[in-house]
């Protein structure tokens, strides 16, 4: 086992390298769109999961993965020789889905918003369908007479 705040910066170093790596050294002009958001290393060290997003479509997205897959071995080699560790981890690309569920919560929570400003105007000028306080109270009669005898024996005692 590792020391965690080393593991944490050690993630750290290679998100800075893969970045660096991606505008120096890649020669694709589809690796200009790729931003690498996070860097998860495993407790040994040995293993990195780079978490990446692409700006554009689907088609974008997918050329950003072939230009990852392509330039594996040279990224990977670029982190080798700037790291002063024994083992290089190995690199698994990741296409980071936060911005996409980040959306699609916003648009979700913008309709829940516009609901209930609607209910809330629905609310402004509603009444009740009957009396404002529908419940009898102890001491009242009934206004139509029918009083319920189990009613007034919990009363008698």
């Amino acid at each position: 086992m590792v020391d965690q705040a080393r593991a944490a910066r050690l993630a750290q170093r290679i998100k800075v390298l893969v970045a660096e790596a991606l505008r120096k050294r890649v020669k694709d002009e589809r690796a200009e769109a790729i931003t690498v958001t996070e860097v998860r290393v495993t407790n040994d060290l040995q293993h990195a999961t780079v978490y990446y997003t692409v700006l554009g479509d689907a088609a974008a997205a997918e050329g950003a993965r072939e230009v990852l897959t392509a330039n594996h071995g040279a990224l990977r080699h670029e982190v080798g020789r700037q790291l002063t560790i024994r083992l290089v981890p190995t690199l698994e690309f990741v296409a980071d889905e936060v911005p996409e569920t980040a959306a699609h919560l916003e648009e979700v929570l913008a309709a829940a918003r516009e609901r209930d400003a609607e209910l809330a105007r629905l609310r402004e000028n509603a009444t009740f369908a009957g009396d404002a306080d529908p419940y009898r109270k102890p001491g009242e009669d009934a206004a139509d007479g029918d009083a319920d005898p189990a009613g007034d024996e919990d009363q008698a005692r």
